[in-house]
């Protein structure tokens, strides 16, 4: 989150009547805004986020509890001792409800904060875009929620000393989450756009992210067929998270469902900006 007073400017910022864009504050281009290109924003914008998560305790406590849980959900209730197999199954198989709650909970400040400070006005009237915001303001949350998957590391290491796993299966699993967290992450940054309040932003986020999962959720489906017809049936399971991610958990990279997480991502990174947009025009 980009706080007010880290946003102002060392000298004035005012550029004279009937000057272009071109000539834009020092201060400004000091700082890496609007000097280049769109990725030099983009980029200015992902370290400037990435650094407001670590100047508060906030980001250290969620990535403990990313870790506590993990650890949890893995050794004690996927039973990873009792399996006698060298896979990371009881690993992923519970990413997608793992996620659930904490990718919301950390992507709902993502425009909730700064509507309710008051800065988003302020962020969107420095010389980058609206879409240069968007994704700059994603990517860093993503790159976070990527440095927590990355601690999980000793679980990749103690499977390996166990036995002799597939590590390309591995290696499939950890892209699969990575995806997965990011399409949360982007529902979560729409739905954020659309509230001042955290709160409710969040369960927005959790409710549009338990539908991508029971969409395809094996008892959920059982439950559809015995009065739907299986085609509607297939075709809601379709938009699940649930049905595109167990591929990556059997070590298959199929481009359908990269391209789905790419397009789920995308649809709701498109849809913020029109809501900044339209919040904008209002």
């Amino acid at each position: 989150m980009i706080e007010p007073s880290r946003m102002q400017p060392s000298s004035p910022t005012l550029v004279p009547e009937g000057e272009g864009r071109d000539r834009q504050p020092l201060s400004l281009r000091a700082r890496g805004w609007g000097g280049g290109s769109a990725w030099a924003n983009i980029k200015a914008i992902v370290k400037r986020e990435l650094g407001g998560y670590f100047t508060s305790p906030i980001a250290y406590v969620f990535l403990v509890i990313f870790l506590l849980l993990t650890g949890f959900f893995t050794f004690t209730v996927g039973s990873f001792f009792e399996r006698g197999e060298a896979s990371l199954v009881s690993f992923f198989t519970w990413h997608p409800w793992l996620y659930l709650f904490l990718v919301p909970a950390a992507g709902m400040r993502l425009w909730s904060e700064e509507r309710r400070l008051g800065t988003m006005e302020l962020l969107l009237t420095m010389p980058v875009t609206t879409w240069q915001a968007i994704v700059g303001k994603f990517l860093a949350s993503w790159l976070f929620l990527a440095l927590a998957l990355a601690l999980t590391f000793p679980v990749v290491i103690t499977v390996n000393y166990l036995g002799a796993p597939d590590n390309g299966v591995i290696f499939a699993g950890y892209v699969g989450s990575l995806l997965l967290a990011g399409t949360y992450l982007a529902v979560s940054c729409m739905t954020s756009a659309l509230s001042r309040n955290q709160v409710i932003s969040f369960i927005i986020s959790v409710l549009i992210c338990l539908f991508l999962i029971l969409a395809g959720y094996t008892p959920v489906t059982d439950l559809l067929t015995r009065w739907a017809n299986p085609v509607i049936v297939e075709i809601i399971a379709a938009f699940s998270v649930m049905t595109h991610f167990e591929g990556f958990q059997r070590g298959v990279l199929d481009t359908r469902d990269i391209v789905f997480f790419a397009s789920v991502i995308g649809f709701a990174l498109f849809t913020t900006g029109v809501i900044i947009r339209n919040q904008r025009a209002g």
